[in-house]
């Protein structure tokens, strides 16, 4: 911490506007990027702001979109009317603090479970699974072609590819086995008209306030692909924090996520085209948990990874549960 307090002093004078910065703290939100949260001052006024940061700076990931794109997504977002922090600044090589960007700071809740059953968000839950459909419209008509280095995939691609990390663990598993049959034959094909997706859609990547949605966070999985996929993944059961019965982040109904997405974008919504997605993000989900063993018993043997993998076998009675409906 005490490394980035003369860098950061730096950036908010020559970048932010201010004179100095205090009460410098790393968040425990941001499981793949640093999360840093300070104060710039300008005399008495206080900003506050925050830095997302790759781990040390520079240890940047490969399946992330870059953290320089991930900036200029987080702008064109905020152009289409999506709510998002505002973009101040990405760290440039003479900032001294690697590769990152610093946003404003939003108030709100972030924490999932908070979200789906905390009292405090009571009057802003019955609306919210609308207002994520409306959401989700106006990423989808943010212009692909704007971001060419983001990765082009179809759903037979998505599929493939996870079915390979699957099979590299090397550690057989009949409900993967069985849910990856049912994806391969059930397969959509690829979207006629192929759009920016956010790739991480859901509770715990929203930040919400009494008022509704007041911020889209972490757009490092961003793709080109079908935009059913994001209406999919919030949908999935880890998502709903405890509260099943509400299928779209623990707090409200498929059927108005739907009729958001449908009156903002024009597009309807295939049924049974949400489903297969659905399926698949519970797969998807289940072998990245399912992946944490291998991290756990080599290169990160650390409390979060062995209980993310032992998460693995309530991925399989999800999958059970959807391929029997």
């Amino acid at each position: 911490m005490e490394a980035l307090i003369e860098p950061l002093t730096r950036l908010a004078q020559r970048r932010l506007g201010g004179d100095a910065i205090a009460g410098l703290i790393r968040l425990s939100a941001g499981a793949t990027q640093e999360i840093w949260r300070f104060g710039v001052f300008r005399g008495e006024v206080e900003t506050p702001v925050i830095l997302r940061r790759a781990p040390g700076g520079e240890r940047v990931s490969e399946s992330a979109v870059g953290l320089s794109t991930e900036a200029a997504l987080i702008g064109a977002a905020a152009q289409a009317g999506v709510p998002v922090p505002r973009v101040l600044h990405v760290l440039q090589d003479d900032d001294g603090l690697g590769q990152g960007f610093v946003m404003a700071y939003v108030e709100g809740e972030t924490l999932g479970g908070r979200i789906a059953r905390g009292e405090a968000l009571s009057e802003a839950r019955p609306g919210l699974a609308r207002q994520c459909g409306e959401i989700l419209a106006a990423i989808h008509g943010i212009d692909p072609e704007a971001f060419p280095s983001l990765n082009r995939v179809t759903p037979a691609e998505l599929v493939a590819g996870y079915r390979a990390g699957y099979e590299a663990s090397a550690w057989p598993r009949p409900v993967f086995d069985l849910a990856f049959r049912w994806l391969e034959a059930n397969c959509p094909p690829p979207p006629a008209v192929p759009r920016l997706v956010h790739g991480d859609f859901r509770n715990g990547n929203l930040m919400v306030g009494p008022d509704g949605v007041r911020a889209v966070l972490d757009w490092e999985l961003a793709h080109v692909a079908d935009p059913m996929e994001d209406l999919g993944w919030i949908c999935v059961t880890p998502w709903r924090f405890g509260v099943l019965e509400r299928p779209v982040g623990g707090f409200g109904l498929r059927e108005d996520l739907w009729a958001g997405y449908e009156a903002a974008s024009g597009a309807r919504v295939d049924r049974a085209h949400a489903h297969w997605w659905e399926v698949y993000g519970s797969m998807r989900w289940g072998v990245m948990c399912a992946g944490m063993a291998a991290a756990f018993r080599g290169v990160d043997p650390s409390v979060e990874r062995a209980v993310i993998a032992r998460r693995t076998s309530e991925n399989e009675l999800d999958l059970m549960r959807m391929l029997a409906a």
